[in-house]
């Protein structure tokens, strides 16, 4: 069987009945959303992903449609600490049931352990594996420890002493004295 797969218009049952294992390298800048999440994306940062589709026997029905996604990249992003780029590992590690239709989702995810998707003839891979590592990104990225040390204050000193207002209770004590 030719390996002719296009991710962006995968065919599911195609590569289920293929069996192997399909991996590729695609540069992060290629994820546009995953892109606008980094700071000093250089040209050569990649994601490293594989993909396996098998048939799985269910009684009384065709065939079942699976696929396993595994991704690892390194993800530039801003320490929330220091301000600072820090590189980010990201990994994906997935299962996925097909079914037929949406209702049959959304019937049998509670008790799935597997994520459940809705079985298309053109499947966009990319798009799934983008939101995948978008799901895995750190709500707060920090380095474990800073290259540089934060920097912990509040506005600026010459600033806050220009805006500085009289105590409202040194004018009562004024009129006290009075």
């Amino acid at each position: 069987m030719s390996r002719n797969f296009q991710a962006q218009r995968l065919n599911l049952q195609e590569l289920a009945h293929d069996g192997q294992p399909w991996s590729e390298t695609t540069l992060l800048k290629v994820l546009q959303r995953l892109a606008n999440e980094t700071k000093d994306l250089s040209p050569s940062d990649a994601v490293h992903w594989q993909v396996t589709g098998e048939l799985r026997p269910q009684a009384g029905a065709e065939d079942q449609v699976w696929l396993h996604l595994t991704a690892e990249a390194s993800v530039p992003l801003t320490c929330q600490r220091c301000m600072t780029t820090v590189a980010t590992p990201l990994e994906v590690d997935q299962w996925y049931r097909f079914v037929e239709s949406e209702d049959i989702a959304m019937a049998e995810d509670d008790e799935a352990e597997e994520d459940l998707l809705v079985m298309t003839p053109q499947f966009d891979l990319m798009a799934l594996l983008e939101d995948e590592l978008l799901m895995a990104l750190p709500l707060v990225p920090m380095h474990e420890t800073c290259p540089v040390t934060p920097l912990f204050r509040v506005g600026d000193p010459a600033v806050d002493a220009a805006e500085a207002k009289p105590n409202p209770f040194a004018v009562l004590g004024q009129l006290k004295k009075s």
